[in-house]
C-alpha cells in the first residue's frame, strides 16, 4: 500500500488566533481585536475600541498588541491616513499588512458602521483572505523620501529665485 501524500494547507487557508484589524479614518482608527475566548474552547472573542491616530496612542497601542501576542494586523487603506498607523506598528516589530479598502468593500458581508466594519475586517483577516497591499521595505521608503525632499527643495529654490528676480525687476 502507498505511503499517504500530505498536502499543507494554502496560506489563505491558515487561521490566525490572535489578530487585529484597523478601520482607518482621518483623526482616529477603529480597532478590533479577536482573540481565542479564555473560557469556551473554540469560541472568538472580538473586543473594539477608537485609538486616536497620534504617536502616543498608537505606539500605546503597538504595546498592547505585543502584549497579546497578535499574529497578523491589517490595516485598511484610506488616503494617507494609514500611513502613521502602518509605519509604527511595523516599527514596534509587529506584522502588519496593509489592504486596499476598495477590495476590502467588495467582500460580501460588509458592513456598514466603523465598529461592525472592524469586526469584520478581523474576521477576514484571521482566516487569510485579504490580499495585502504593496508597501516598499523601509529602506526604499526612505530613499524615497529622500528623492521627495529633494524634489521640494529645488521647487522651493526655484519660486524663491523668481522671487528675487521679481524685485529686482521692480526696483
Amino acid at each position: 500500500m502507498p505511503e499517504p501524500q500530505e498536502i499543507p494547507d494554502e496560506e489563505h487557508e491558515q487561521l490566525f488566533q490572535r489578530v487585529c484589524a484597523i478601520d482607518v479614518a482621518k483623526d482616529a482608527g477603529k480597532v478590533c481585536v479577536r482573540l481565542p475566548h479564555p473560557s469556551q474552547a473554540g469560541r472568538r472573542l472580538s473586543k473594539v475600541w477608537e485609538v486616536k491616530a497620534t504617536f502616543n496612542a498608537i505606539t500605546a497601542l503597538a504595546g498592547q498588541l505585543r502584549a497579546q501576542a497578535i499574529e497578523k494586523i491589517t490595516v485598511e487603506s484610506t488616503s494617507d491616513y494609514w500611513r502613521i498607523w502602518f509605519y509604527l506598528l511595523e516599527a514596534h516589530g509587529l506584522d502588519v499588512q496593509l489592504v486596499n479598502a476598495r477590495e476590502a468593500k467588495h467582500a460580501p458581508g460588509r458592513p456598514k458602521t466603523d465598529k461592525l466594519d472592524a469586526i469584520w475586517l478581523a474576521k477576514l483577516t484571521e482566516k487569510g483572505l485579504l490580499r495585502p497591499s504593496f508597501v516598499p521595505p523601509r529602506p526604499i521608503r526612505t530613499l524615497r523620501d529622500y528623492t521627495r525632499m529633494r524634489t521640494d527643495l529645488t521647487r522651493e529654490r526655484t519660486r524663491y529665485w523668481s522671487r528675487l528676480e521679481s524685485c529686482w525687476k521692480t526696483h
